[in-house]
């Protein structure tokens, strides 16, 4: 996956946007003002922290060792960091962004997630 086919991918979500509060560098994609990703766009390999239901997380960490592997610099137990260019197919980071998405959607308030037509 390229850089702005994730970055297109996030954004494609509902009232998804990209926010820089760490540094130019470093995007931060956020529904409602909760984060679902986080991603150096331009670092090489292109890697992308996205939330993960925990068995999932340890599940994925095993079928996919050194190309999903404990967030970055975050909860290691709910985020992984996924390596998005490169050998994980497409529809997999595909599938995990948006499971990423999901898990914050569903953290968020019952009237948000009606506004965001995800009851």
């Amino acid at each position: 996956m390229t850089p702005a086919a994730l970055r297109a991918l996030c954004l494609s979500f509902n009232a998804a946007v990209e926010d820089l509060p760490f540094n130019p560098g470093t995007s931060v994609f956020k529904v409602l003002g909760k984060m679902f990703a986080l991603t150096a766009l331009d670092a090489r390999p292109l890697t992308v922290n996205l939330k993960c239901d925990p068995e999932d997380a340890l599940r994925l960490r095993a079928e996919h060792e050194g190309l999903i592997v404990p967030g970055w610099h975050m909860n290691k137990r709910h985020w992984n960091t996924v390596t998005a260019a490169g050998a994980l197919p497409d529809p997999l980071v595909r599938e995990l962004v948006e499971d990423s998405y999901d898990l914050v959607v569903a953290g968020l308030p019952r009237a948000d997630r009606l506004r965001l037509d995800r009851p």
